[in-house]
């Protein structure tokens, strides 16, 4: 592409958003418009929206179509739950050799290739690490530059018109293997990520939830009240969901309906 001289490949980790073109920033533009080529993670054919929704951000926000793609598959992740930070180390070395193999072999000399992150890149994502083991481990040599993405965790509260927390509240972001443990103390409103057990089911009662699917996209759902009144409402749906897309993608903040109380 015109316009573009470098001595070195480049890497561009651009977050893009929760699902919506439109809250695609200006910077995750700007970065848009310098790549060479595009690497896709196929995860799988329940996954091709995310793929597709990638490549309509691109064609939306690209004035150069002279830009290619590169599709490979994801390395399958154990999931045995006694090991599980063991597995996760072990796909992280999968996925390092991959991306090591996509930089040394899909990249030019002074080109510039890009992941494109669903969200935020340094929010519950391996890219930047794993970027960080292929420089310290050689001999693959490039430059990256973060762009950071509006999250499903900020969408989320945009789309129910709230704000994450309360006057002189904690909040704590956190996962659903997490709250399986137990409702944190001394937290008045926690935003769970990953939660695909639905371990929403060991929250006390005395809870509000502000639920949200496929957040800024076309089949966004979103439901929010009291946790006792909708768990068996939120448990159907997401059931619902995930029989007739092959996937589902929710995030939620649940906050003490009595702040600073007990659970």
């Amino acid at each position: 592409m015109a316009g573009k001289i470098r001595t070195t490949k480049k890497v561009f980790v651009i977050g893009i958003g929760a699902g919506n073109p439109d809250y695609v920033t200006i910077q995750a533009v700007n970065a848009l418009n310098q790549v060479d080529v595009f690497f896709i993670i196929d995860k799988g054919w329940e996954k091709g929206d995310l793929a597709r929704i990638r490549k309509e951000i691109c064609e939306r926000f690209i004035k150069d179509p002279a830009y290619r793609w590169v599709e490979v598959p994801d390395p399958v992740r154990a999931a045995s739950d006694p090991s599980y930070r063991t597995d996760v180390d072990a796909w992280r070395d999968k996925r390092g050799a991959l991306y090591r193999s996509l930089i040394s072999d899909e990249m030019k000399e002074g080109e510039c290739g890009a992941f494109l992150v669903w969200g935020d890149p340094s929010l519950y994502d391996g890219t930047l690490p794993i970027l960080e083991r292929i420089l310290a481990e050689g001999p693959v040599v490039f430059e990256y530059e973060v762009i950071p993405g509006i999250s499903s965790m900020q969408a989320l509260a945009a789309r129910h018109r709230i704000a994450l927390n309360r006057i002189g509240e904690a909040i704590q972001i956190t996962t659903g293997r997490q709250l399986a443990e137990g409702f944190p103390n001394n937290v008045d409103n926690v935003v769970v990520f990953l939660d695909a057990d639905m371990d929403l089911r060991s929250v006390p009662e005395d809870i509000d939830i502000y639920w949200g699917a496929y957040l800024g996209t076309e089949d966004e759902v979103l439901v929010s009240g009291k946790l006792k009144e909708l768990l068996t409402d939120i448990e159907q749906i997401r059931k619902a969901r995930k029989a007739e897309k092959g996937w589902i993608m929710d995030t939620y903040l649940l906050r003490r309906t009595t702040p600073g109380g007990a659970p």
